[in-house]
């Protein structure tokens, strides 16, 4: 896939799912204000991908929240496991630590085959957080702790998405438009 394509596809992914089911309360009024940057790397390993981190991390850093409040880095390629993603975001979650941006951004990630703890690969809960592509989102602490304050009881987002999910099921996912991910393995 080019560049047009992963972005249209995580394009889709955001209107339909992420603001589309209300996954993030919060994705909304930066998305239509074109405030989140998504970024494509090419990255051919995984060193190339994190020096394609350090820039993402140096431009959100140095940019006013106004011009790009967020970033999605993608690459479509380069991480098929799950678990091997995973490991790398925490080499990701080491790298804002590095750039002494502890406590000013922090990484979350969505992955086509994420799975949380103790749930089945199958299991629809997981479907929170399955994106098309690999992706790491650098969230701003400052832009998260003012959405939190203006939305009551966000410490319930995570139950109310599980309670999204169990409700729209397999079949409502597939009615988004939205792939069911292979299972490993699986051609």
């Amino acid at each position: 896939m080019n560049h047009e394509e992963v972005i249209a596809a995580t394009r889709e992914w955001i209107e339909k799912v992420v603001i589309g089911l209300n996954l993030c309360p919060f994705a909304k009024s930066v998305y239509v204000k074109n405030q989140v940057r998504i970024v494509v790397s090419d990255a051919r390993h995984i060193d190339g991908f994190l020096e394609d981190l350090d820039r993402e991390l140096d431009y959100l850093a140095g940019i006013a929240p106004e011009t790009t409040d967020t970033t999605l880095l993608i690459h479509p390629t380069l991480f098929p496991d799950f678990l091997d993603f995973n490991d790398v975001h925490q080499i990701a979650d080491e790298a804002v630590v590095e750039h002494e941006l502890d406590g000013v951004i922090q990484i979350a990630s969505f992955h086509p085959e994420f799975q949380f703890a103790d749930t089945a690969p199958d299991d629809i809960t997981n479907y929170t957080n399955r994106a098309p592509f690999p992706t790491l989102h650098l969230i701003r602490e400052e832009s998260l702790d003012k959405a939190v304050e203006a939305f009551p009881e966000a410490e319930m987002i995570f139950e109310r998405n599980i309670e999204t999910m169990k409700k729209l099921g397999l079949a409502g996912w597939l009615a988004l438009g939205m792939t069911r991910p292979k299972k490993h393995g699986e051609e």
